[in-house]
C-alpha cells in the first residue's frame, strides 16, 4: 500500500497567524478564510483577545469571508466567536472534508479561493487537503496542551520534517 505523504503537507508553514500577509493573499484572489481556534487564533481554551478581535476587523475591512471551522463544542466557540463576530461551525470533526465545503457555501466561496488557517496537520491541514482548499500550518502558540494533542505533535513532527525535505527539492 502507498501512501501520499502530501494530504499531510501544509501549502505553506509559517510561525503565527498573526504574521500572514492577508492582504497580499486578498490581492490574488482570494476571499474565504477558515480558522481554527485553540493554538491557531488563541492558546488552547483561551478567550477571544483583543488581538483576534482586531485581526477580525481588519479581515472584515479588507473584504475576507470569515469562519471558525472548529472540533470544539458550540459553547466554546460561540463564547470565542460572540467577540470576533464572524460565522462558525462547531463539532466540525475534521479532517472529515464535509464541513470544510459547508463552510464555504455559507460564505459563497469556492476551493479556488478559500484558505484553511490552522496548527495541526492531522485534523485541519489534512482535512482542508482532502476538501481541495489552500492550507497556511502555523505553529502552535502555546506548547501547553491536552494530552491527546501532545501525542498527536509526535507524527506531526515527522511529516514536517519530511515537509521540509520536499520544499528544499522543490527549489532546486
Amino acid at each position: 500500500m502507498e501512501i501520499n505523504m502530501s494530504i499531510f503537507f501544509p501549502g505553506e508553514y509559517l510561525d503565527s497567524t498573526y504574521s500572514i500577509d492577508f492582504e497580499q493573499l486578498y490581492e490574488e484572489g482570494y476571499r474565504g478564510l477558515l480558522f481554527d481556534i485553540d493554538n491557531t487564533l488563541v492558546p488552547h481554551d483561551a478567550p477571544a483577545t483583543p488581538k483576534a478581535k482586531e485581526l477580525f476587523d481588519r479581515l472584515k475591512k479588507i473584504g475576507f469571508n470569515c469562519m471558525l471551522v472548529s472540533n470544539n463544542k458550540e459553547p466554546r466557540v460561540k463564547k470565542f466567536n460572540d467577540v470576533v463576530g464572524i460565522d462558525y461551525i462547531y463539532k466540525a470533526q475534521k479532517p472529515l472534508p464535509k464541513n470544510y465545503k459547508k463552510a464555504m457555501e455559507k460564505m459563497g466561496t469556492t476551493t479556488d479561493n478559500t484558505i484553511m488557517i490552522g496548527d495541526q496537520i492531522f485534523t485541519d491541514i489534512m482535512g482542508a487537503n482532502i476538501a481541495k482548499i489552500r492550507t497556511i500550518l502555523v505553529k502552535p502558540i502555546n506548547p501547553k496542551e491536552e494530552i491527546q494533542i501532545v501525542l498527536k505533535r509526535i507524527p506531526e513532527k515527522l511529516v514536517l520534517f519530511f515537509y521540509k525535505i520536499y520544499k528544499f527539492f522543490k527549489k532546486k
